[in-house]
């Protein structure tokens, strides 16, 4: 399956909303929050120049933010059309991130809501719990040995 990406822009946020309501919403309510239009818009302003569009066929199919600033880089959202969910995509494109960080010398870190079950996955790339604020756990990745 073949994904590239594109930097996201403000032509994609009609999009970028329905993917992260489609994706995010039964999360955040399992974590005791009441997802809102306002709150949404806000998580994906945030860091928007870090922003890519993941794209498949010619049409949107997720997003990927990673800040990738000196020294320390953050997963700050991956999501994927649910059509793509349970393939591996996300895997694939998170490998491809540690790869990275790793090859550049990075710290690599991220935040997950504590009802949502990618943790599992980031657990099994190496991530390591390093803190708790609020609903969100924070997860930092293990260095090499």
């Amino acid at each position: 399956m073949k994904i590239t990406n594109r930097p996201a822009s403000e032509a994609d946020l009609p999009y970028l909303m329905w993917l992260r309501r489609e994706t995010m919403d039964d999360h955040l309510r399992a974590s005791g929050e009441t997802p809102s239009n306002a709150y949404h818009a806000q998580r994906l302003h945030y860091r928007f120049d870090c922003a890519d569009v993941l794209v498949r066929d010619d049409r949107p199919v997720g997003l990927l933010k990673v800040a990738r600033d000196p020294g320390e880089w953050e997963i700050i959202q991956i999501q994927l059309d649910p059509s793509l969910q349970g393939q591996g995509v996300g895997r694939m494109l998170l490998e491809e991130i540690v790869s990275e960080a790793q090859n550049t010398g990075a710290n690599l870190t991220l935040k997950v809501l504590t009802a949502n079950p990618a943790r599992k996955l980031y657990e099994q790339l190496g991530f390591e719990v390093c803190g708790v604020e609020g609903n969100e756990v924070r997860m930092r990745l293990r260095s090499r040995e």
